[in-house]
């Protein structure tokens, strides 16, 4: 064991090369996993949604990990900070392997959801420590962009494979199977971190309190929020949906309140003024609003609405993954070299804007290459927004409290992806269950309603086929192909809107300052083998 209040001494002495390397090797397994998990389960929700029939929480298999994901990265990235990562990496590796396990292991939806708010926590733990592990092992900026190539690869590695083995496993093993395959590359991970990662902890003063009080006020304030957008299509009671939104308004008040009176903040009210963190939150929570709205509805676009298999499907959105791979590989060589690198991040965000645009044209005459083409246009703007905003925000910000804004970094992109699922999914909803009512009270059959206005009778295979035996004398594949085309608008509709929300980045982008990447200064920490 070894302690060190010097940076520059301590940490080349006590990490070779070997056991930074190793080291490494574990992260990338770790973002392996929970990119994996990312991709191979967009792919597969459509298919799982009509196994267990229950397309009313569609949109919550999604928010229910990011949910649990955002109230749990501001504090383990907080209790990275004061005791040092690896304990929290190993403990989040074991928690989502596990979780992993109880989603494949579901029997209806209200299982699955559950097993993925729990597969959320160790979700947040992960991102909130792994992604600050990396500025602890190579603190000089300039190093440390030669080394994120080691976690582009693996990302790239997960995401290459991810759609198309989840349409794979979905379609010839099972749904269950696209949570299965996390459990290997957990095991792998697990030994990788716990024998080679050390820890590291940037300030020899003894650990603080952390801000429970702060970490109940976000909890409140996002599951009432995010309760109040489910329910709103849902036709809830009007006093449970404003006192909803009332209890979500004055838990996010208290939480300013709060955090500005805090001897030790959860969410520091500094970092949300700072000029130049303050526009990176921003631009994050809109990078993960379009993300996860466009991953999670492209694949039902394809399959419900286009008729495409599981694995077609899968097909058609990999090229959008991978090719945020390749856009992170081409910003790391090119960032270094440009004077005015923010400027990436005003090209990254269109890109992706017209990815969004676009999607909203495509239809099922539209050739799969076109599709492709756009997929991997969006891929190259992710690209370079992702990379970017973690470089620029552990540049900026005090390195005692890297971990922090690199946790309240991931935690706006992730309630960004919160939002984005669960509002496009009420637009969504509202727009086709509304277009399928005026096409058949135009037609005269209503009685088709409770069929048609659910997107599983397009999608399960038992329930089309009893949809065909009681409508065979009202021209069933008639109705269907209608109400595909209805489901294919409703995307359309929402990915106009989203296109238009992330422009909205480019006066964000402007605000960011310039930022200088020849380096970063060393500061005091502890390193233990």
């Amino acid at each position: 064991m070894m302690n060190s209040p010097d940076f520059s001494h301590t940490l080349p002495s006590a990490l070779d090369f070997r056991q930074r390397l190793l080291a490494m090797l574990g992260l990338c397994c770790v973002l392996i996993m929970v990119a994996l998990d990312q991709t191979v389960v967009g792919t597969a929700m459509p298919t799982v949604v009509a196994d267990l029939r229950g397309f009313s929480l569609y949109a919550w298999v999604g928010t229910s990990y990011l949910l649990t994901s955002v109230i749990t990265v501001p504090i383990f990235g907080k209790l990275g900070d004061d005791h040092g990562r690896k304990p929290f990496v190993l403990t989040a590796i074991v928690l989502f392997t596990g979780a992993s396990m109880l989603c494949g292991l579901a029997q209806n939806m209200p299982q699955l959801v559950m097993a993925r708010a729990l597969q959320g926590v160790g979700g947040g733990m992960l991102v909130a420590t792994t992604f600050a592990c990396v500025p602890d092992l190579f603190p000089h900026t300039a190093e440390r962009l030669r080394w994120q190539v080691m976690l582009s690869a693996a990302f790239g590695l997960a995401n290459s494979i991810g759609p198309s083995l989840g349409g794979f496993l979905t379609e010839y093993l099972g749904w269950r199977w696209v949570f299965f395959v996390n459990l290997p590359v957990g095991v792998v991970s697990l030994w990788f971190v716990w024998r080679f990662l050390p820890v590291i902890r940037h300030s020899a003063r003894p650990p603080s309190r952390l801000d429970w009080q702060g970490a109940a006020l976000i909890a409140l304030f996002l599951g009432s929020l995010q309760l109040a957008v489910e329910w709103l299509p849902q036709h809830k009671p009007p006093l449970l949906l404003g006192g909803l939104a009332v209890l979500s308004l004055s838990a996010l008040l208290t939480l300013v309140w709060w955090e500005k009176r805090s001897p030790n903040p959860l969410l520091p009210p500094s970092m949300l003024s700072h000029r130049g963190l303050a526009p990176l939150f921003g631009l994050s929570l809109l990078m993960g609003f379009g993300m996860f709205a466009v991953m999670y509805y492209a694949p039902l676009m394809f399959q419900a609405g286009f008729g495409l298999s599981p694995n077609q499907a899968g097909l058609l959105v990999t090229p959008l993954v991978v090719f945020i791979t390749i856009g992170s590989m081409l910003n790391g060589r090119i960032v270094q070299r440009l004077r005015h690198p923010t400027r990436l991040l005003a090209l990254g965000l269109l890109m992706f804007a017209l990815t969004a645009a676009l999607l909203s044209r495509v239809g099922p005459a539209t050739a799969h290459g076109l599709i492709i083409a756009n997929m991997m246009m969006g891929g190259l703007g992710l690209g370079l927004l992702m990379p970017n905003l973690t470089i620029f925000v552990q540049q900026l910000a005090p390195r005692q409290q890297l971990g922090v804004a690199t946790a309240m970094l991931q935690s706006t992109r992730m309630i960004g992806g919160m939002l984005g699922t669960a509002l496009m999914g009420v637009v969504v909803s509202h727009q086709f269950q509304q277009r399928v009512g005026a096409m058949l009270a135009d037609r005269q059959q209503a009685q088709w309603l409770h069929w048609l206005a659910d997107p599983q009778t397009l999608l399960n295979p038992d329930i089309l086929a009893q949809f065909r035996q009681a409508a065979a004398a009202a021209q069933p594949d008639a109705l269907l192909a209608a109400a595909r085309l209805l489901l294919v608008d409703a995307i359309h509709f929402s990915q106009w809107l989203v296109a238009v929300i992330l422009l909205l980045g480019l006066w964000l982008a402007r605000k960011v300052p310039p930022v200088e990447l020849s380096g970063s200064a060393p500061s005091p920490v502890s390193v233990h083998d």
